[in-house]
């Protein structure tokens, strides 16, 4: 006898992985906690995370967005100014320093520093540059505006049962002043760069799995009974400033964030790690669910993911007809580039020139 001897079909490549056909591959995930489709349940992170609200909905659970859209405004103008996107109007959150930045914010006597960009007559908040794409009339309307997400944030982790963070980077730019981490580097979005102020980092597995620490302890000491999930996005980095090439970087970046979420899963109870980077990246799905640009990935994909997600949490769920490996990647002229602030540095390249705004 050997411990291998009574492991299940799941815990071999051949029976796993190899043998069935791309699309039965499963079930992934063993939930360590089941989620309650009644409770209130938070999403936030990279741009992938902003696939997850519509389909907790379609699924009848309760996802919270606690800043709603004024009246009037068209779906085109809800979506530039980030409503309907995540739970909290922070926009895009790509690493574990941002998202205990927001948190020590919200739910500690730390409001922030009170920096504000002027571009134009216009002023813009560096945390969260491309929310109002036109701006505010003036500065303090851009610290009266990060007030209030602060306290929505604050009463929705009060009430909260779960928050799900999808991962997205590891590189990102500092203040070497202030000590706060940027959304994206000065001067892309909005601002202006200055190499004086603003430091490149690219953070490794220790800080990452020390922010992530750092973040959940926040976030239980608001609020004891939330849960985290953590997943890692799959969408490649559009640009790396480290010198390395782009593969490579995506490849460190990617690994770091598994690794650091994984080992946090493994510490908490009340924190999971679910496998949406290996549903997209595995080798086994070959590429099937990315865009002709390998980097967004398909309705069809993002559906792969989120039935994997329902499925496990729900055993005896019904799904339907199961998809084809051919019908994915059919669907994958239809990949729509879905705004994202790093997606920007794309028009750097060779020197474009960027869009205006």
């Amino acid at each position: 006898m050997n411990p291998y001897r009574s492991l299940p079909p799941r815990s071999f490549w051949r029976s796993a992985v190899a043998e069935p056909e791309m699309l039965a591959i499963g079930p992934v995930w063993t939930p360590k906690f089941g989620i309650d489709p009644d409770e209130p349940i938070l999403t936030a992170g990279s741009c992938f995370a902003r696939h997850l609200g519509p389909a907790l909905l379609d699924e009848g659970m309760n996802w919270r967005e606690v800043e709603l859209p004024p009246p009037g405004l068209t779906e085109a103008e809800r979506r530039a100014r980030h409503y309907g996107a995540f739970s909290f109007r922070t926009g895009t959150i790509y690493t574990a320093a941002t998202l205990r930045q927001w948190l020590s914010w919200a739910l500690t006597d730390d409001t922030g520093p009170d920096e504000v960009w002027r571009d134009g007559g216009r002023f813009f908040d560096p945390y969260r540059p491309s929310v109002e794409p036109d701006g505010y009339d003036s500065a303090e309307e851009v610290l009266a505006a990060r007030r209030s997400t602060l306290a929505a944030m604050r009463g929705a982790v009060a009430g909260a049962g779960c928050l799900i963070f999808t991962l997205g980077l590891t590189e990102a730019w500092r203040d070497a002043v202030t000590g706060t981490v940027y959304p994206v580097c000065p001067g892309t979005v909005r601002g202006t760069f200055d190499a004086g102020r603003h430091a490149f980092h690219n953070f490794t597995v220790a800080e990452v799995h020390r922010d992530l620490d750092a973040a959940v302890a926040l976030l239980r000491a608001a609020n004891p009974r939330l849960s985290v999930v953590l997943t890692v996005s799959p969408v490649p980095l559009t640009a790396t400033a480290t010198g390395a090439h782009a593969l490579t970087a995506t490849t460190y970046s990617k690994s770091v964030l598994r690794a650091a979420a994984g080992q946090l899963a493994q510490e908490h109870d009340h924190v999971d790690y679910f496998p949406s980077y290996e549903l997209i990246t595995g080798f086994p799905f070959r590429g099937a669910f990315f865009a002709p640009n390998l980097r967004d990935v398909t309705p069809a994909g993002v559906a792969f993911v989120m039935r994997h997600f329902f499925d496990a949490l729900d055993p005896d769920r019904s799904t339907g007809p199961t998809a084809t490996a051919s019908d994915a990647r059919a669907d994958a002229a239809d990949g729509g580039d879905l705004y994202c602030d790093d997606a920007i540095l794309d028009h750097y390249r060779a020197g474009q020139v960027p869009p205006a705004g």
